[in-house]
């Protein structure tokens, strides 16, 4: 279990020492005063690994959005644990918490408009005893985060006998899962966003019960800071209201439960058995272009399931399912040699994302980059030309996966050179690669080439010039 704290949430351990620092309340932020926000250390709501370019997490990017707004800096403190950060509120070492589950009734909190809502939930291993009714919970051992809502939401069933509540101090859900994925618990409560993901790496996970009332994860602000607060709700809301909000939750969470409980079962299995035989020649794929080897390798899963004699009856053949086109441009003589095939389509991958505008930011690019992989650049410029019509943006992910899936249609395919195009194979294609990608970066780290110290660094920037018009733009 430290094995995999350590793993999912090291460089956040480091930020406790700075908690001691803070010793004295905070005056508002402002010329001489940053923002300081308190993360609690969570992989789900941001990144536990050092980001790709533009992934920072969703509480990151949308505070960092918000002191854009009210023009100050941002810094970051992190917490152990829910409780600790909330006694950081309530002490004004913080100026607010960043996405907490709220409960209301508080007197010294103040909260702004969700972030989100979710349900929560009692979870089991598959193979436990279930729960079709509340009082099969009954002296059931449930074990809870110190300070969780659904330690209440379980005492309001008012079961008798009650089920045994568990605290487990310094652990956080993802963990509490684990423990139940592996035996080491019965039950575990959390809520469906932390369900959501954990299951994507143990799929023996599985709803008990759903708890009354759903669960709103907001910012927390001491009573007394009115004036910060206000202004924090009206950017949440105007977030809502142009998409920002929409656009920053599909980014982190838009792939999570595409793939069913067998699909992660098959794909842990050949990570265990089948990845370890390829994972020199994705890093040196990562040397070669710069693309993090875990996202190549989520790539070639998808295409071949890391078979390296794999062929489809379209003729693309290899580990990375090259074309005898695009293996006759990257100067491939054999598609069936697998370093050749990885290290070809890492080349192509990379070609791709440098053709995409400049405009087109991180990590939408690579989500469209990947989309081409599948598609064909022509394909997917001809879904990029509708999307305005739609009232869509061409350059962002979230709202085209509304419309490649139209180009399947004759009254938009019959309109474009290109012709008739499955976009809603290469909108799942992106989504599965998203999520295996998720579970290589929770379970396999880093790689840094020696040689340089560093990844090299792409020559195209990835993000954008300038800033978009919106004051709250993702």
């Amino acid at each position: 279990m430290l094995q995999l704290a350590r793993l999912l949430f090291g460089p956040f351990f480091f930020s406790f020492a700075l908690l001691a620092s803070c010793t004295s309340r905070l005056e508002p932020p402002g010329p001489e005063q940053p923002l300081i926000v308190g993360l609690l250390a969570d992989s789900v709501f941001q990144q536990a690994t050092p980001p790709s370019e533009g992934m920072n997490g969703f509480n990151r990017d949308l505070t960092e959005l918000f002191a854009e707004v009210i023009n100050v800096e941002v810094r970051y403190v992190t917490a152990p644990d829910y409780l600790t950060l909330m006694a950081m509120v309530r002490e004004r070492k913080v100026h607010f918490a960043a996405a907490v589950p709220a409960q209301y009734g508080d007197p010294q909190l103040r909260y702004t408009p969700p972030l989100r809502e979710t349900q929560q939930l009692i979870v089991r291993h598959a193979s436990s005893l279930p729960v079709d009714t509340p009082d099969k919970l009954a002296e059931r051992e449930i074990a809870v985060i110190p300070g969780a809502p659904q330690e209440r939401a379980i005492r309001a069933l008012n079961i008798t006998p009650p089920p045994i509540i568990i605290e487990r101090p310094g652990a956080n859900e993802l963990e509490l899962l684990a423990g139940v994925a592996r035996h080491r618990q019965d039950l575990a409560a959390t809520d469906g966003l932390h369900f959501a993901v954990a299951a994507n790496f143990y799929p023996d996970l599985d709803v008990a019960l759903e708890l009354p009332g759903k669960l709103a994860y907001v910012w927390a602000f001491h009573a007394d800071s009115a004036a910060l607060d206000e202004r924090a709700s009206s950017f949440i809301e105007s977030a809502k209201q142009d998409g920002t909000l929409r656009r920053l939750d599909d980014r982190y969470f838009g792939h999570i439960r595409r793939l069913n409980t067998r699909d992660i079962e098959t794909f842990l299995e050949h990570v265990r058995g089948r990845l370890p035989n390829f994972k020199t020649e994705f890093q040196e794929a990562q040397e070669i272009t710069g693309i993090d080897w875990r996202l190549l390798a989520a790539l070639a899963y998808q295409e071949s399931k890391w078979d390296a004699l794999a062929t489809s009856s379209t003729g693309v053949r290899g580990m990375m399912m090259l074309t005898e086109d695009t293996a006759d441009r990257l100067k491939v003589s054999n598609r069936l040699n697998a370093r050749e095939s990885i290290r070809a389509g890492a080349k192509y991958l990379a070609l791709l994302m440098d053709d995409l505008p400049e405009e087109m930011i991180h990590p939408d690019r690579l989500w469209f980059a990947l989309a081409a992989y599948n598609l064909g650049m022509g394909h997917l410029n001809g879904a990029r030309h509708f999307a305005p019509g739609l009232k869509r943006d061409p350059n962002l992910w979230v709202d085209m996966k509304q419309v490649l899936p139209l180009m399947a249609q004759p009254e938009y395919y019959n309109r474009l050179k290109s012709g008739r195009a499955r976009g809603g194979e290469a909108v799942i294609l992106v989504e599965n690669i998203r999520n295996y990608f998720d579970v290589l970066s929770r379970f396999e780290m880093v790689y840094t080439p020696p040689s340089l110290g560093e990844a090299p660094q792409r020559k195209k920037p990835l993000k954008k010039k300038g800033k978009p018009s919106s004051a709250a733009r993702a």
